[in-house]
């Protein structure tokens, strides 16, 4: 469990300063999955597969939006393989200037010690 909580810390700490992009290839797994609840705007498909993708979809998350505030709390524990994180956001879209505020839960399951899927859930408004 200390590896999990260990790994759970380091993720929320690069979330919080901002380093999610750089961090993909350290701790996610060749394989990864990435789960959004729904279709993004701008894509075709709720689910991003392999390190590769889910660095691709950070960076355009990165350039297509101005972020103001990025809080990440957690993680919330589940062991032996499982960690939440609970996200909170106001980001502005470039293109259309719309300025939103994002409540997410994120839950990741991790093997051998990376993360092998994350799974967002947004809160309705």
């Amino acid at each position: 469990m200390e590896d999990l909580i260990k790994l759970g810390q380091s993720f929320v700490q690069a979330m919080q300063y901002r380093r999610g992009i750089g961090q993909v290839e350290e701790i996610y797994a060749e394989n990864a999955e990435s789960v959004e609840a729904v279709i993004p705007p701008g894509r075709d498909a709720r689910i991003a597969r392999g390190r590769g993708a889910i660095k691709a979809k950070r960076e355009d998350w990165a350039a297509t939006h101005d972020i103001h505030k990025l809080d990440a709390d957690g993680p919330y524990v589940h062991p032996p393989n499982q960690f939440a994180v609970r996200f909170n956001a106001e980001v502005t879209q470039k293109v259309t200037g719309q300025k939103m505020k994002l409540r997410e839960i994120a839950l990741y399951s991790v093997e051998e010690g990376k993360i092998v899927r994350e799974e967002f859930f947004f809160l309705p408004k």
